[in-house]
């Protein structure tokens, strides 16, 4: 399998205050809640970078779709790691992530490897870590 990885779903038990969380609250780009007009189709999507996005769609409508039952929300299934150019920046979005509503878990910290991490969790117990690592060049 050649990795073509375009688009990161996670699963929102409220869409709209997930818009407005990764939005307003963390100022990702978006157009908005699209595909209203078809039943399980609500979806937003938000610009990352080049060739990536993150869509949010309500959880019993992405299970709907992949025919899997609806389970329980679980934060330590999956973390999303958001690398930035500096502690500061860690610290930053950390501050940023909290004013929007964020539950921050881990505070930042140097870690044991080197780096500098934090973790917070979205509306929806979803897990970010946005990290600093010394050892790797970020493109921007």
């Amino acid at each position: 399998m050649k990795p073509r990885i375009t688009v990161i779903t996670l699963g929102v038990d409220d869409l709209e205050s997930a818009v407005r969380f990764y939005e307003e609250g963390l100022g990702l780009p978006t157009d908005g809640i699209v595909g209203q007009e078809f039943e399980h189709g609500a979806v937003a999507f938000f610009e990352l970078q080049y060739g990536l996005k993150l869509a949010v769609w309500k959880r019993e409508d992405l299970a709907h779709e992949a025919k899997v039952p609806l389970a329980a929300r679980s934060a330590t299934e999956f973390s999303i790691g958001h690398n930035v150019g500096s502690k500061e920046e860690v610290d930053r979005v950390i501050v940023q992530a909290k004013r929007a509503g964020a539950v921050i878990t881990d505070t930042p910290h140097e870690t044991f490897w080197g780096g500098y991490s934090a973790h917070f969790q979205d509306l929806d117990g979803h897990l970010w870590e946005v990290v600093w690592n010394p050892h790797w060049d970020l493109e921007e």
